[in-house]
């Protein structure tokens, strides 16, 4: 299954017009305690080049979810990878398509393609599905870093986790792109915040 026929034949539905690079997938699943996670969810898996890379990674014990909107690539991901459950559906959705909240969740979603609106929600999304501890990975493609859609994102980003990192850029990428590494929903901690002022009262 090719990512750029589906570009093509889907561009609605598809971001990339090229597949990640293993460099990526590398720098993408990196320093995210898979190893010790016991339930991860992945956002637009495309072809899964990074549900390699976590499926490599996680203990057998997990759970691995994997949430495509492209049918065809949804179909194609459950033949390679048939101990991950595959979810045709819209990232959007995810806290209602999970059993538990996730240590990690890791989105190669097309963040600059999409409105404002709709990053905020599957930003949203990915808070509420996530634990307390919890970590998320996503990249951009560095030559889209001063856009207006790709600096809404990273001001969103930073809103949404009590800490986030950009590494440097991963050249060995078509096109290369930075690496977001996020931590500590926000929406946890005001959570935390509210019960401790309950129970003070």
């Amino acid at each position: 299954m090719s990512i750029t026929t589906e570009f093509f034949r889907h561009p609605m539905l598809t971001g990339a017009i090229a597949a990640s690079s293993g460099s990526l997938a590398t720098a993408m699943t990196r320093d995210l305690g898979l190893a010790s996670a016991s339930s991860v969810a992945e956002l637009g898996p495309g072809t899964g080049v990074f549900t390699a890379s976590i499926v490599a990674a996680l203990p057998r014990s997990a759970a691995f979810a994997a949430v495509e909107i492209n049918p065809r690539l949804a179909a194609s991901l459950r033949r390679a990878f048939p101990s991950v459950s595959v979810v045709e559906g819209s990232a959007e959705t995810l806290g209602s398509l999970l059993a538990e909240p996730c240590d990690v969740v890791v989105s190669g979603l097309p963040w600059t393609a999409m409105p404002a609106q709709r990053q905020a929600h599957v930003l949203d999304s990915v808070c509420g599905a996530l634990s307390s501890h919890g970590r998320f990975t996503t990249f951009a493609y560095a030559h889209t870093a001063w856009t207006p859609p790709a600096r809404r994102f990273a001001r969103l980003l930073r809103s949404r986790f009590s800490v986030v990192e950009r590494t440097r850029v991963v050249w060995r990428n078509l096109p290369p792109a930075h690496v977001y590494r996020a931590a500590l929903p926000v929406c946890h901690l005001g959570a935390s915040r509210d019960q401790s002022a309950a129970a003070a009262s």
